[in-house]
């Protein structure tokens, strides 16, 4: 064999082994950071109701306590009127009838009497009345974020809200305190 044939060989050999081995530097060679996209936010809420009693004075009216609750002073006052009234009609035993008949329905009138006036008799005062009103609220829970990475969408509940449009991946992770705004196009 020609020297020039080994020689060339030899320089081949270890040129293409010399680019083998760049090739796999490059492949080996950390690459920038990588970042998944954030597809979607939706806030996780529930419904919260919370009891509270409210008070307000109302005026209201009432019926006054009634003094003579028997009406013995209008039945009294109706027996005597009647009496007078009855008295004065006919003569001899007819006039005695009469003044007792008068008396009696006097009487009965005179209660009467009494009791509507004390059912029209009202005061007004002021009382407190309570009922119970329920507060509603909505109170987020967290955060359902949808992100896309190598083609795989996954979701995760988080406390807050990310700010950006893109997460950090780290050892196939998303590292949640870094999220970036859209990706530069530059």
């Amino acid at each position: 064999m020609s020297k020039s044939i080994i020689v060339g060989s030899t320089l081949a050999v270890f040129g293409l082994g010399g680019l083998a081995f760049g090739a796999w530097q490059v492949q080996q060679a950390p690459q920038g950071p990588q970042f998944a996209d954030i597809t979607a936010v939706t806030p996780v809420t529930e419904t919260v109701s919370t009891p509270r009693e409210v008070c307000e004075n109302v005026q209201v009216t009432r019926q006054a306590p009634t003094r003579d609750p028997h009406s013995i002073l209008g039945s009294a006052a109706g027996a005597v009127v009647g009496g007078l009234v009855g008295n004065q009609i006919g003569g001899g035993s007819g006039r005695k009838i009469a003044t007792v008949a008068g008396a009696i329905g006097g009487g009965f009138a005179g209660r009467e009497v009494q009791r509507r006036v004390e059912a029209g008799q009202t005061y007004t005062t002021t009382e407190q009345r309570c009922h119970t009103v329920n507060d509603t609220r909505e109170k987020t829970l967290g955060y359902d974020v949808a992100w896309e990475y190598d083609g795989v969408r996954q979701v995760a509940r988080l406390e807050q809200a990310p700010d950006g449009e893109r997460v950090l991946i780290e050892q196939g992770q998303p590292q949640w305190d870094v999220v970036r705004g859209a990706p530069d196009k530059s």
